[in-house]
């Protein structure tokens, strides 16, 4: 069975970006973000809500360029904290899936925490800026994580008109997909692999 009280914490500094991250995967849906984008902030806390995965990030970066530094970057340290909080993986499901929908919108979306990075991503968003986020790059940011974490993450933009919906509906999603991943498997408290080792 897998240690209550999965946590870790990355600092990480480039010449774009600062940014200090910390969650706890045996959460509530805690946060505390602060990325200098507003809309991001928002999608952060909404990931943090449905996924209970308490999510404390601070995150400078050259705003004055644009956003994408900082988006990316936020997503590659999630990923990497992801990664080092589930430790072995034992006694998790490891899969999890979600069909979410938010008015006239729908998305499906499939997490596999197998240890290998591959992101399908079958969500085509308009060029349209939500306060200083432009929409596509949500894609970005869960590239990122898929990258850095090690899993794979498939997204299906059913349908959709609204912008603001269809990314917010994508990280609500992806949040659902990943509590369910994360969660024990009370009847197998192994690695959920035929290789035992993820």
């Amino acid at each position: 069975m897998y240690p209550m009280n999965r946590i870790a914490s990355i600092n990480r500094k480039t010449a774009e970006t600062q940014i200090d991250l910390k969650i706890n995967l045996d959460g509530t849906g805690v946060s505390n973000i602060d990325t200098g984008i507003g809309f991001f902030d928002h999608m952060l806390t909404l990931l943090s809500k449905h996924s209970l995965i308490d999510l404390d990030i601070r995150a400078v970066g050259d705003l004055h360029v644009d956003a994408h530094h900082t988006v990316e970057d936020v997503g590659i340290c999630f990923g990497m904290a992801l990664k080092q909080a589930l430790t072995d993986k034992a006694g998790i499901r490891r899969y999890g899936s979600m069909i979410l929908p938010m008015d006239e919108t729908l998305v499906t979306v499939a997490v596999d925490l197998g240890g290998r990075p591959f992101c399908v991503w079958q969500a085509e968003l308009p060029c349209e800026m939500l306060g200083a986020f432009n929409a596509p790059l949500a894609e970005e940011f869960w590239r990122s994580v898929s990258s850095a974490g090690l899993l794979n993450l498939h997204v299906i933009l059913n349908y959709g008109r609204n912008s603001h919906h269809m990314v917010e509906a994508i990280f609500k999603g992806t949040a659902r997909a990943l509590r369910h991943a994360i969660e024990a498997d009370p009847r197998n408290p192994g690695i959920p692999s035929t290789k035992g080792v993820l």
